[in-house]
């Protein structure tokens, strides 16, 4: 249908474009700006100011701050450096002011070409509850919105944000005495997340896929439909793993899905670039429903442009100048998968990380932020990211480095392409899910096609422990420690041609102790040096520099990539990756200073953070797992836990607080009684 009551907006050619985002999306739209003749600005945060996305751009506007309540969700801000810098188009990106059509509105009024779809169909699709009720009336299937009549006939229940997406707002009912607090819950963090706590309760599909379809409409009434993308892969609602074309779906399914979301873009006059997500039943694929729409571009994108061979960012820029577009779209040329590198732990509830990226290297990479020039024969190594090794990631905002994204001939060869590349990335400073992705591509039921959102749950990946390869850790540790020597070696200045570890009469080996992130107990190794060289159980060195170590172990010679972080020199962190894997250690001084030493049972700050709100007081009696506080971090909320039975000893926080990583933020003094008891 068209509605005749929207200001139709006359063509024009955008010459200088604003990009109201930051960090990879941002570089995104500048490659395509640049290869179009377009000239870019950057906005940016003071704790973005030295990211490559400001370096990059033709010119540079800075929002005082750092939050993105400051910052980046400035309409006024943003539309002024529009003006200041001349630029005549903004294109949002995704996330902050991307589906706010306050913002579309502000800008249009302002002159300046928006390129995003229109206002009204930002608030079609902007509350989910009202979006359901536009997609039944089209004849779009969907899940009931259950309201405060689920029954326990309904479990499980899913509890959504209306306005947000992302994961955020969003919990798992499984007792229906839980919905209320769960309701609550969820309704406090869509309200910090997104400025709006509406939140409805819909059936969870327990074994579904996420299966969302690429659109781009424009003023013509035209809808191009590029394929089907299956983002099942998730961590806390939120995609880790995307690939196009999904796998295992009929040729009947795939028709019906590109078919409503064709009648779902066209039920609101969809102009631009948008993504129409539907739950698939896993069990019974011909069964769909429609979750939602994004009004926008997708952080996945890369593996639709890249099987369609087009640019979705110049689609948007065409459709913004007037332009119509075409239809006839092709068909999908081989396989596309894309994985999100985060700075997170999935060993420790997938918290985010921060601090400084001190490597970051992606073998192989053939092209950035653009489809790789492959001839006929599908096949490339993309790299989005808004990273560069040198680069701090902050707290503010959220926690992926990249998108690595895979094309070629079969899904096959993708995901074996993609594994292989991870795995031999040189990811250091931070935790990151960079083993869990590999161990995910090369899970021989993902292999198989057998995706869905519950797939960590059900393989056990979700909450288990990184395991760890004691014979890597043993040489890894060992090559660490021979270039630690090596690096003291060069930093001699006398007797600098006497061989390290040298000794007359040799009693026992050396010793340096390592530790390993995430082990109790450090690592301990023993070796030999002289003028032999080095020598211990881990094997024989047989070349050795501060950068690499060639180790000999039962007649097979592995080399080791290390490298050592400047810093600090008595503990300084080591990162060393092989063949068999990476491994980061920290050398253990042989002295500890007092002040750097907490009370038993002290609870730090795993990052940096505000505290949220505070659960106990001092003096409480507290049990093993129960909340005493909860902090924001990168854009989530993290639960801090008594590690014990016990009593708490003291709170230093308040609500409102402002955290560094390692505060002490409260003391749970253990049950003595109950830990003598466990031991008994």
């Amino acid at each position: 249908m068209t509605d005749t009551t929207r200001p139709a907006i006359p063509p024009r050619t955008i010459t200088r474009v604003l990009v109201a985002n930051r960090g990879e999306i941002a570089r995104r739209v500048f490659t395509t700006a640049r290869r179009l003749g377009i000239e870019t600005v950057a906005v940016h945060s003071d704790a973005d100011a030295g990211l490559p996305f400001v370096a990059e751009a033709d010119q540079a506007v800075r929002l005082p701050g750092n939050t993105p309540a400051e910052t980046y969700l400035r309409a006024d801000l943003v539309i002024e450096a529009a003006k200041k810098t001349g630029a005549d188009a903004i294109h949002p990106g995704y996330g902050f002011l991307s589906e706010n059509a306050d913002f579309a509105r502000e800008v249009i009024a302002a002159g300046i070409a928006w390129i995003g779809p229109d206002p009204e169909s930002i608030v079609s699709m902007g509350s989910k509850i009202e979006s359901k009720k536009l997609m039944e009336a089209a004849g779009v299937p969907a899940l009931a919105d259950l309201g405060t009549t689920a029954t326990e006939a309904d479990l499980p229940l899913l509890v959504k944000a209306s306005a947000g997406g992302g994961g955020r707002g969003m919990r798992i009912v499984r007792d229906l005495a839980d919905l209320a607090s769960e309701v609550e819950k969820a309704s406090a963090e869509a309200a910090s997340a997104f400025g709006d706590g509406t939140v409805f309760v819909e059936p969870y599909v327990e074994h579904g896929r996420h299966v969302e379809v690429q659109v781009v409409g424009d003023r013509a009434g035209n809808v191009a439909v590029y394929g089907e993308r299956d983002c099942s892969i998730q961590r806390r609602h939120q995609k880790v793993i995307e690939e196009a074309p999904a796998p295992g779906l009929s040729e009947e399914t795939r028709a019906a899905l590109h078919d409503a979301a064709r009648n779902a873009a066209a039920a609101i006059d969809y102009v631009g670039a948008g993504t129409v997500e539907f739950l698939v039943d896993a069990n019974d694929p011909t069964r769909f429903w429609f979750l939602e729409m994004n009004t926008r571009l997708q952080v996945e994108h890369p593996v639709s442009e890249a099987i369609f061979g087009v640019d979705l960012v110049e689609q948007q820029i065409a459709v913004a100048e007037g332009r119509t577009v075409s239809v006839e779209v092709g068909e999908p040329q081989g396989h596309a998968v894309e994985v999100r590198l985060y700075a997170e732990d999935p060993a420790n509830d997938w918290q985010p990380q921060s601090g400084t990226l001190a490597s970051f290297e992606i073998p192989g990479v053939q092209t950035e932020f653009a489809n790789p020039a492959t001839g006929a024969t599908p096949g490339g190594l993309r790299l989005d990211t808004g990273f560069v090794a040198g680069s701090e990631v902050g707290t503010h905002y959220d926690a992926m480095l990249a998108k690595v994204i895979v094309h070629a001939a079969t899904r096959e060869h993708a995901l074996r392409q993609l594994a292989g590349v991870l795995a031999k990335a040189k990811v250091h400073g931070l935790t990151t899910n960079r083993d869990l992705l590999v161990e995910v591509l090369r899970h021989p039921v993902f292999a198989a096609g057998d995706v869905s959102t519950d797939f960590f749950e059900v393989q056990q990946l979700a909450t288990r422990s990184t395991g760890v390869d004691e014979t890597l850790v043993e040489r890894s540790a060992f090559a660490a420690t021979v270039a630690l020597m090596e690096r003291a070696r060069e930093a001699r200045t006398v007797q600098r041609g006497i061989p390290v570890a040298w000794r007359n009469i040799v009693s026992a080996p050396q010793v340096t102790e390592l530790a390993l992130d995430g082990a109790d107990e450090p690592v301990r190794v023993e070796w030999y040096g002289g003028r032999d060289g080095y020598s211990g159980a881990a094997g024989t060195v047989l070349a050795a520099s501060t950068t690499s170590v060639t180790l000999e172990h039962d007649g097979v010679a592995v080399t080791y990539a290390v490298a050592i972080d400047a810093g600090d020199v008595t503990a300084p962190v080591v990162h060393v990756d092989s063949p068999s894997g990476y491994v980061k250690l920290t050398k253990v001084p042989r002295f500890v200073d007092p002040a750097d030493q907490v009370a038993t049972g002290s609870l730090l700050a795993p990052m940096p953070g505000s505290v949220i709100s505070v659960a106990v007081e001092e003096g409480q009696q507290v049990t093993a797992g129960q909340t005493v506080l909860v902090m924001e971090a990168m854009k989530m909320q993290h639960t801090i836990a008594a590690p014990t039975d016990g009593v708490v000893a003291s709170i230093n926080v308040k609500p409102g607080s402002q955290v560094g990583a390692g505060d002490v933020l409260a003391v749970v003094e253990g049950d003595s009684d109950s830990a003598e008891g466990a031991e008994a």
